[in-house]
């Protein structure tokens, strides 16, 4: 690596390579859940039907489990100045964090309806802006949020935020002296 002169810093590297991120993902079928699971993807599935998504008409249900067993869900909510509305996933956080704010999330689970009314035939992964939620949330907590996305076809399971943001941006970097 050589530094060149000038007021910017600024790098050339000589030796540039590619990396691969790959992303553990187990898969299963509804049979195959257990009780629990069963619970959470029921209450995501139930969840859509309270999102307001009279624009997008893709209706987004989440539930977040607490370390207690205690249950949050949240729906997406829209409005005519798209950014002002909000997420499923950081609707049901938010609630978590503001309601018990001593208490870890252990899992979210997530399920979206198409603008025909179905329940969407492939998993739905969050947002970016979720994802980062999500990141800050697991690292509040100190311990990997679990993560189920559920379709018709299949249910991801996902060990922890990491895995769905690999390189991530966390208060680490607030501290660089750039």
């Amino acid at each position: 690596m050589k530094r060149l002169a000038g007021m910017a810093k600024l790098y050339i590297f000589a030796n540039m390579k590619d990396i691969t991120i790959q992303i553990p993902i187990c898969i299963k079928q509804e049979q195959e859940l257990t009780a629990s699971e069963c619970k959470l993807m029921e209450e995501a599935c139930r969840t859509t039907y309270r999102s307001y998504a009279p624009y997008s008409h893709f209706s987004v249900g989440a539930v977040v489990e607490l370390e207690d067993g205690t249950l949050i869900t949240g729906s997406n909510q829209e409005n005519a100045a798209y950014p002002s509305g909000l997420c499923a996933e950081r609707t049901a956080v938010f609630y978590a964090n503001s309601r018990y704010p001593e208490k870890a999330v252990r899992r979210i689970c997530i399920a979206a309806r198409d603008k025909d009314g179905q329940l969407c035939s492939r998993p739905i992964p969050p947002c970016g802006a979720c994802r980062q939620v999500l990141l800050e949330t697991e690292q509040r907590a100190g311990h990997p949020i679990k993560i189920m996305l559920c379709s018709t076809q299949s249910i991801y399971f996902i060990s922890s935020v990491k895995d769905l943001l690999p390189l991530s941006f966390d208060d680490s970097f607030l501290a660089l002296d750039i």
